[in-house]
């Protein structure tokens, strides 16, 4: 009994401990209001990956209305040690389906379709940048700067009612890179990392997991059976 209770004890440790289910996409529809997603990002130029340089961003789905989905958007500008200065200056995704047009208010105010990502990303759906400029790189001095946080929310048109968006690929783009040598520019790829619903739901874990969760119980369960026989077998005989 105690070796079945170990192994159902560690089977739901397992589950305990697990990481949420991650990947890097994620599809929404009307049901999904209030649904958030955040994703991290690491730092890389020509191939090259750069410590410290990093970034994070939560999207939060807040309507869906005719051809239109809405979102709520944080970006923060997470880098650190050895990098000393760096601003995000756009972030970018893949839709599926394409969209016709984007609108975006608050840091990220400027948006751009189907334009090319600098790094070797090649062609993404939709930037949203920090300056009216022709590329998804964004310009100028805006952005987010180290430990600086921007929120504010965009908009994805379709041509036509759309009952399942899928979100993926997600970049952001580093300038005024200080504190690495040779670089002052860089891409970053995005990893989900968590999604959560509006009334404060966790991570659901992926199906392996809830596996591990069911093996675990049936452990326990098939243990106790094996130990009650065995108890009422030792149990003494009365007159």
């Amino acid at each position: 009994m105690k070796k079945n209770l170990a192994i159902g004890l560690a089977a739901l440790s397992a589950v305990a401990f697990a990481s949420p289910a991650l990947a890097d996409e994620i599809t929404l529809g009307s049901g999904d209001i209030g649904t958030s997603f955040t994703l991290n990002y690491d730092g890389y130029s020509s191939g090259t990956s750069i410590s410290g340089l990093t970034g994070s961003t939560q999207f939060v789905l807040t309507g869906v209305s005719g051809n239109d989905y809405t979102f709520d958007y944080s970006v923060t500008n997470t880098s650190s040690s050895p990098v000393t200065g760096s601003r995000i200056s756009s972030f970018a995704f893949n839709t599926n389906p394409d969209i016709a047009s984007a609108t975006s208010t608050g840091a990220y105010s400027y948006t751009t379709l189907s334009s090319t990502y600098p790094n070797g990303i090649g062609t993404v759906d939709v930037c949203f940048k920090d300056a009216s400029t022709g590329s998804c790189a964004g310009g100028g001095s805006g952005g987010l700067a180290m430990g600086e946080t921007g929120t504010g929310s965009f908009t994805l048109s379709f041509s036509q009612p759309v009952s399942s968006l899928t979100l993926s690929d997600f970049y952001v783009r580093y300038q005024s890179i200080t504190g690495v040598n040779g670089i002052t520019s860089a891409s970053g790829t995005g990893t989900l990392t968590s999604t959560s619903t509006s009334s404060g739901g966790t991570s659901v874990p992926e199906p392996g997991m809830m596996a591990l969760f069911g093996l675990g119980i049936l452990s326990l369960v098939l243990g106790r059976k094996r130990f009650i026989p065995a108890r009422r077998a030792l149990r003494p005989a009365f007159a």
